[in-house]
């Protein structure tokens, strides 16, 4: 009765799986209603099978902007640790499939999660700026990330959101709740073999490199751009 629920994240508790739906229905209306959020492409993540997405990191908005638009499953985030420390946010963090990762350096526990939940065909989220921007660019890549693309194994799905740097800057405690327009976009995924041709630190590049072209794109739509500005 509930398979297509259950479908969602196999192997996951269903009450669990019920509690992301609802919950990635509130923020998506939210989304829509005070940030008409616009996704492209969602459909390029697949239904099925281990996905790598990657995205630039512009404010707490991000994971709900990146997850919402995606109907077909749910995807696991990795999150910084410190939001764990709270035991009732850690609980909530833990219910929407969040891995918490140090902040203090490379975190072998969190990779090799990561890596497992892949081999058990998951869609895990990572943000490899490592924290969310200071300035509404893209930062570099850290280095450890390539570590985990490299193990990975699994196509890479890079990601671009924009416009919610302006909505809730990391200086602000609250978002800016109108006149500011958020928009994710979902690039084609990349091949493991592709993507690591030339070694790690050419994927990180060629991933950097694309993260900034689909942001480009999302400001140059004339139906969104003047909301990012």
């Amino acid at each position: 009765m509930f398979g297509w629920l259950q479908s969602k994240h196999p192997g996951t508790p269903l009450p669990q799986v019920a509690f992301y739906q609802a919950l990635r229905a509130v923020l998506r209306l939210i989304l829509l209603l005070f940030f008409r959020m616009r996704a492209y492409y969602p459909e390029r993540v697949p239904v099925v099978g281990a996905a790598l997405l990657v995205a630039n990191h512009q404010s707490y908005m991000d994971p709900p902007i990146v997850g919402c638009p995606i109907y077909r499953r749910h995807l696991d985030f990795v999150a910084r640790g410190g939001l764990f420390d709270n035991p009732a946010m850690g609980r909530l963090f833990s219910l929407l499939h969040s891995v918490p990762v140090k902040e203090d350096g490379g975190d072998t526990g969190a990779i090799k999660e990561v890596l497992r939940r892949l081999g058990a065909g998951r869609a895990v989220l990572i943000f490899p700026e490592g924290s969310r921007t200071t300035d509404g660019e893209v930062a570099e890549f850290k280095r450890g990330v390539a570590v985990l693309v490299k193990r990975s194994c699994c196509p890479v799905i890079p990601v671009a959101i924009e416009g919610a740097y302006q909505a809730w800057p990391r200086t602000r405690r609250l978002p800016r709740w109108f006149g500011h327009r958020v928009a994710v976009m979902y690039g084609r995924a990349i091949p493991h073999v592709d993507l690591m041709r030339d070694g790690p630190d050419a994927a990180l590049k060629r991933l950097h490199d694309e993260v900034e072209s689909m942001r480009a794109a999302l400001r140059a739509r004339p139906a969104a751009g003047a909301g990012y500005r």
